[in-house]
């Protein structure tokens, strides 16, 4: 395990804002945190790069020890917390060049980072005029100079837009896939932790109510297929007696569970075949607050 904690627990004046959390974060993973917002993922994440100092509990990183190897952790540690720190007025080499000294780390590795996070045309453009996807880019790519074994990131999608959003999932996996890296990243989406991570633990008021890996998380997370059409109870019925799996069902609509794109195509075909009308068929993820409700009570049987 790269990141290990036990009962690590931390109060804000008599608010408990973690509780008793144990984390696992196996070596090559790219670690899903995720929990809505307000739920201590920062917290958290300020406790493991020793921001913060826990009240109870222990931490392990690379099976050292935080307290009695806080220098050698924390040298093999990249990281990004809310908004990177960029000099707006410097080129983005500039901001680089600048930490690669005060890390005493090669001015090669500048271009090689530059490469990585795919800002080399921009390098000579002032940060401050870097759109924020880009900006994102660049924090990263500080948090890369000294090549760390784990880089740990907070919230880094967070107001991207959906081409910001895929080029920094896309840059994760590669970390991951080609230079052997360990990512933790914490996030309030649901759908985007889980294109992107092996593993997952979701915490919501500072406890942990689910960790493992991403495949135990869609078993439980399901998506559905969405579906408007005539006479709901009937289509309901000939949707069952044909194996798939009806989830809901009200006034309005239906909800299978989705298997594939393929057997959605077949849901429409079947549908129409034995004439009801599909006003509309799509596949719903469902969000936090609706899982949360279904791992409790996954845990409760």
């Amino acid at each position: 395990m790269v990141i290990q904690t036990e009962g690590l627990t931390f109060n804000f004046g008599n608010q408990t804002v973690v509780k008793s959390l144990s984390l696992q974060v196996p070596e090559g993973s790219i670690y899903g945190f995720l929990g809505p917002n307000g739920a201590g993922k920062t917290t958290t994440i300020k406790l493991l790069l020793n921001l913060l100092q826990s009240h109870e509990g222990s931490i392990k990183i690379f099976g050292l020890d935080f307290r009695a190897h806080r220098k050698e952790i924390l040298s093999q540690v990249g990281s990004l917390i809310e908004q990177p720190a960029i000099y707006a007025h410097l080129t983005g080499k500039e901001n680089l060049l600048n930490r690669a000294i005060l890390l005493q780390v090669s001015p090669k590795r500048v271009d090689e980072m530059l490469e990585l996070v795919q800002l080399t045309t921009a390098a000579g453009k002032k940060a401050g005029k870097y759109s924020l996807g880009m900006k994102q880019r660049l924090g990263i790519a500080l948090a890369l100079l000294s090549d760390p074994k784990l880089l740990i990131l907070d919230e880094p999608t967070n107001g991207l837009d959906p081409n910001g959003i895929i080029e920094i999932r896309q840059l994760l996996k590669k970390l991951v896939a080609e230079h052997n890296k360990t990512v933790f990243i914490s996030s309030h989406l649901l759908a985007e932790i889980e294109r992107m991570a092996t593993h997952v633990g979701i915490i919501n008021n500072g406890e942990l109510l689910f960790q493992g890996d991403v495949k135990d998380l869609e078993a439980i997370s399901q998506p559905l297929v969405y579906i408007e059409t005539s006479n709901i109870v009937d289509a309901a019925n000939l949707l069952t007696k044909n194996s798939y799996t009806v989830a809901d069902i009200n006034e309005d609509a239906i909800s299978v569970i989705y298997q594939s794109k393929e057997k959605t195509g077949e849901i429409n075909a079947l549908l129409n075949q034995h004439g009801y009308t599909v006003y509309s068929i799509h596949k719903v993820q469902k969000d936090l607050e609706k899982l949360f409700l279904d791992i409790t009570q996954t845990a409760a049987k």
